[in-house]
């Protein structure tokens, strides 16, 4: 059966935190024994979860440069293509000049740049959100910090094991 299996079922321990020092050695400790992805809930920005959790340099800014550059290609293709094929010399000046096209590469290239930026933002973001809805607390918005552990059946009772040892104050088990 399908969904009934321990090991492929996914289980959600959710700790939480009064202490941001006590979180942070949660997510430490959680990280070494590997028992399973780890989400951290913060009411304000700290360094030392971030520190922690190891995040990776989003990848949102690759497509900002791929944006910016085909902006910028487009900027300087278009009205050159525009002013070679309908050329109309004004005053003795070159039919291709540079420097007035450099104002529409540079609007095209912040408008494609942020652009896409946006587009790479809500797909790495995973928006819109069709996935199931991890456990949460309003709590986290206000004085409270909580640790999520999605893992299997097998280390639920560990990673459990280890949000009590590490000082939280409640710490909620769901199954799905």
């Amino acid at each position: 059966m399908k969904g009934t299996d321990p090991v492929i079922t996914s289980h959600h321990v959710l700790g939480i935190y009064d202490d941001p020092q006590k979180m942070v050695q949660a997510i430490a400790t959680l990280r070494t024994e590997d028992l399973g992805q780890i989400i951290a809930y913060s009411p304000v920005p700290n360094h030392a979860i971030q520190n922690a959790l190891e995040e990776k340099v989003s990848p949102v800014r690759i497509f900002t440069l791929i944006g910016g550059l085909l902006g910028c290609i487009i900027g300087f293709a278009l009205p050159i293509y525009t002013s070679l094929n309908w050329s109309l010399i004004t005053g003795g000046k070159p039919i291709v000049s540079i420097p007035p096209f450099t104002v529409i590469a540079f609007e095209l290239t912040i408008l494609l740049a942020s652009l896409s930026s946006a587009i790479g933002f809500l797909f790495f973001a995973g928006l819109p959100n069709i996935r199931e809805r991890l456990p949460y607390d309003v709590r986290f918005t206000v004085d409270r910090f909580g640790v999520l552990v999605i893992c299997t059946a097998v280390h639920c009772d560990a990673a459990r094991t280890i949000l009590e040892h590490t000082g939280a104050e409640e710490i909620h088990y769901e199954s799905l």
